[in-house]
């Protein structure tokens, strides 16, 4: 950011003043300008106005809820949305993802994790084909079953190999562990749902033995894994 780009400006929708001034806060203090709306139905007009980067859109709101609010968005713009939420049934969470929610924050939660969060979604939605040229960090060839992170190579097993291919094709999106499954075994063998927890935890770690400061893959509370990395450096 230069001293003629303005900082990214978040919208906070938050029917708790105490909740929605702690975010304002620690926005603030990482440097992000700040608007905050503690009804839903006020969401849309001041988007149409304003254009934030990115929302921070709490689940149950007065006059409109969250999950309409962001659904009435998407008829209209792409600007990332993060929705805040005390309610972590499966259900909310895979249609908040269907109508193009970018993440998820659960209450309660860490301020400085919201901030991290905000910082990730915004590099990843901020990239554009004018910026400079991309390097891949991640390269995936499955014809020689070959995989690396920054041209060091991962000495994976077949079903890592898999789960590496099926996370890092679709960055951000959540996998539930039976979706995962499905992509690891092609024999329809019985396996339970720990078997991905191990393959992940052996995966992350030789990612991370080669990245100790990538983030590469995340748990999603009640819900399954995500790739979280960035997967090309501009150069």
């Amino acid at each position: 950011m230069t001293l003629d780009t303005p900082a990214p400006l978040i919208l906070i929708v938050e029917d708790e003043p105490k909740l929605g001034q702690l975010m304002i806060d620690y926005l603030q203090a990482a440097n992000f300008r700040t608007h905050h709306l503690l009804r839903g139905d006020e969401v849309l007009p001041w988007v149409k106005q304003h254009s934030p980067d990115l929302i921070l859109l709490d689940l149950m709101l007065p006059g409109l809820d969250g999950l309409s609010v962001c659904r009435e968005l998407r008829s209209f713009s792409d600007l990332p949305v993060v929705m805040v939420t005390a309610k972590i049934e499966e259900i909310d969470r895979l249609l908040g993802l269907e109508i193009g929610a970018d993440d998820y924050i659960c209450k309660p939660f860490s301020p400085r994790e919201v901030v991290a969060r905000v910082k990730t979604i915004l590099k990843r939605c901020q990239r554009t084909p004018e910026e400079a040229r991309q390097v891949s960090l991640l390269k995936v060839d499955e014809k020689r079953f070959h995989a690396s992170w920054d041209d060091k190579p991962l000495d994976l097993t077949p079903a890592e190999f898999r789960l590496l291919k099926t996370l890092a094709q679709e960055p951000g999106k959540v996998f539930s562990r039976e979706q995962l499954l499905n992509h690891l075994y092609d024999d329809y063998r019985v396996v339970t749902d720990r078997t991905i927890d191990s393959h992940i935890k052996n995966l992350r770690r030789k990612l991370e033995s080669l990245d100790a400061d990538q983030p590469f893959i995340r748990a999603v509370y009640g819900m399954g894994y995500r790739w979280e990395a960035d997967i090309c450096r501009l150069i």
